[in-house]
């Protein structure tokens, strides 16, 4: 009876939708304008504060950046929209993972849940600490870079604040999001408006001649889609709630179509703000771009960016670290993972086990990574199972007919977002080879190894040495299996 009410305390806290368990299934309580609010709260976080400097860098003009940064959100809308179909097709919780069972089996869903684990939420939990540690650390160091050291120091503190409030409570974490959401809200506001009225008084200088000493490359384009998709990262967020949708096949493509175009025209607003105060030149120099903003519009109210960007990316990794657990307790319950990371607190309700996990593999990846190579770390991992995922999309179309689509996408949409999916992830590798899509590529097909000793053969050896580790940290950590699962 204790395993059952644990088992329902668990997943309606964990849908951040209701306060008191109601039945053992996720409780359909998102309704239209909550999914908007949740790919915009979801998708705007450190991104577009870390990821101008990086496209421009790539671009090498104000015009092409621009380009980018609505080509991404074209991208991100239609993989978005391709995922829509997936999600009503498929009505499961748990994102790209039951979509992957379907189209390909066992072994690539098994590999997106390893590298999701692995890669894709701490190297991104790890980036967006990153981002906040700069811009915290920005006003102490007028006019140079914070040394590495103060940066990697507060990223950790950062890391291990935020794991260890979302590892005791639920509401607390959930709290801290609602806060850190409003924060961010108000600092897209401010940098847009006076954006705006800095435009309106004629300051377009820096937008003449805007493709003048542009030198793109193929490999260069990508990397800026790397940085300017980055910022984008979370549109497929909705497809993680399915379940706990209101009316999901009106309401999931509308929130869509409304939400990442909507994110979309703020970071293009927001891009076009910053150059109305910096030349590309400048840009690029600043050590964070929306301090450099800040100091030249708002002084002497400048403090309120850095303070505000600061709480933004608090809460974009709050969120990060909030939602880590889900997957990784889709991928328990298929038996694909150590069983002790779906497990939950008897005290405290949280999937500690998987939040903890998180935290230290984010740890470790602060220690030797900078930002721009994280984050090209990230999306190399991320867009590869992005592209498997839809291309799994058109493969059902062929050898699952019979499954009901309430949405269906035209057919050249997925055609797209693969291809697309497919330069992004090879462009890169052959225009300018990094030792970190290596071992990102090594790593993830490593998970095959782990796939057929642990989950497939479930070699007798494995089992003892994969026992008493989950014994032993379920007695350290008092946590209990979340529903009953076979041995």
């Amino acid at each position: 009876m204790e395993e059952t009410s644990l088992r329902k305390r668990r997943e309606d806290q964990k849908s951040i939708q209701s306060n008191e368990p109601k039945t053992t299934s996720l409780q359909k309580e998102v309704g239209l304008f909550s999914g908007i609010c949740i790919i915009v709260g979801t998708i705007i976080g450190s991104g577009i504060f870390i990821s101008p400097k990086s496209v421009l860098s790539n671009t090498e003009a104000v015009g092409p950046c621009l380009i980018i940064w609505a080509a991404c959100g074209i991208l991100a809308t239609l993989g978005a929209l391709c995922f829509a179909e997936l999600g009503t097709m498929i009505a499961k919780s748990g994102g790209e993972y039951p979509y992957l069972m379907e189209a390909f089996g066992p072994i690539p869903a098994y590999l997106f849940s390893w590298t999701s684990l692995f890669i894709i939420k701490p190297s991104s939990f790890a980036i967006i600490c990153l981002s906040f540690a700069e811009y915290a650390a920005a006003p102490f160091y007028a006019g140079c870079k914070p040394p590495e050291v103060v940066v990697k120091c507060l990223a950790a503190a950062a890391i291990l604040i935020i794991t260890t409030v979302n590892a005791l409570s639920v509401r607390l974490g959930s709290y801290v999001q609602n806060v850190f959401t409003a924060a961010k809200l108000v600092i897209v506001a401010i940098i847009i408006v006076s954006g705006l009225v800095l435009l309106a008084q004629g300051n377009t200088k820096n937008f003449e001649n805007s493709f003048e000493g542009s030198q793109l490359s193929v490999g260069a384009i990508s990397l800026a889609f790397y940085n300017g998709l980055w910022a984008y990262d979370g549109w497929n967020q909705l497809n993680y709630i399915t379940e706990e949708l209101k009316n999901p096949f009106r309401n999931l493509p509308l929130a869509i179509i409304i939400g990442i175009p909507l994110v979309t025209g703020c970071y293009i607003l927001m891009n076009v703000s910053y150059f109305t105060v910096m030349t590309a030149t400048e840009l690029l120099q600043s050590q964070a771009v929306a301090v450099t903003f800040g100091d030249r519009v708002l002084y002497p109210a400048s403090w309120v960016v850095p303070l505000f960007v600061a709480f933004s990316t608090i809460g974009a990794a709050n969120g990060t670290c909030f939602t880590a657990g889900r997957l990784v307790y889709v991928a328990g319950r298929e038996g694909h993972m150590l069983k002790v990371l779906s497990y939950i607190s008897v005290k405290r309700l949280t999937p500690a086990p998987a939040i903890i996990f998180i935290g230290i593999i984010a740890l470790i990846y602060i220690i030797p990574g900078d930002i721009n190579s994280l984050v090209n770390y990230f999306s190399f991992a991320a867009w590869m199972f992005y592209g498997m995922t839809v291309l799994g999309l058109i493969v059902m179309r062929f050898t699952r007919k019979e499954l009901e689509r309430p949405i269906k996408v035209p057919i050249f949409i997925p055609v797209l977002v693969t291809l697309v999916s497919v330069f992004l992830v090879l462009a890169p590798i052959i225009s300018k080879p990094e030792m970190e899509y290596l071992y990102c590529m090594l790593f993830i097909l490593s998970g095959i190894i782990f796939y057929f000793l642990f989950v497939y053969y479930k070699f007798g050896w494995a089992q003892k040495i994969s026992k008493p580790i989950t014994m032993h940290l379920q007695m350290l950590m008092e946590v209990v299996p979340a529903e009953e699962a076979p041995e």
